[in-house]
């Protein structure tokens, strides 16, 4: 059985000392989808969804929630990102929005916590901004898709 990172021998919550590893630059990346109806995505399409531009508001979202990554999930680092890439595709075959993103930065920890925040606060934005025509939305398919840097080297999802 693999040693849980998060708890001490004694069963606390611990968090995870850096300090000793080396700064390098560690890039992770996610995806993941929102799924709804072919008119709801066709409001989304032509900016006819009352509350704005969905797309640019879930993406900004979506950016500004790496930056808070520490503060909604227990015993993450906080990070100095040095960058953040968010991109939301519409996909009328499947009825969805896909969404990835990116993030790097140098430092003593990885980046993947972020990239799956990125994705997921910009998928609760697609519903929150358009429930009131849909409420059947669905997320999913939410994963890390590649990571790179720090000791234990290079992740790609197959």
């Amino acid at each position: 059985m693999t040693d849980l990172t998060h708890i001490d021998s004694q069963g606390n919550a611990i968090m995870v000392d850096v300090s000793n590893k080396d700064r390098t630059e560690r890039i992770a990346s996610a995806m993941g989808s929102i799924y709804m109806l072919p008119k709801t995505l066709a409001l989304i399409n032509n900016q006819n969804i009352k509350k704005g531009d969905v797309l640019s508001i879930a993406q900004l979202a979506g950016i500004m929630a790496t930056k808070r990554t520490s503060d909604l999930i227990p015993l993450c680092h906080p990070l100095s990102l040095t960058s953040v890439n968010l991109e939301l595709t519409i996909d009328e075959e499947r009825s969805a929005i896909d969404i990835i993103s990116t993030c790097k930065l140098i430092g003593q920890t990885g980046v993947e916590m972020e990239a799956l925040t990125a994705v997921s606060i910009a998928a609760l934005t697609v519903y929150d901004m358009c429930k009131a025509v849909d409420r059947g939305m669905r997320i999913g398919d939410i994963h890390l898709t590649y990571k790179a840097g720090g000791k234990s080297g290079e992740f790609k999802s197959v």
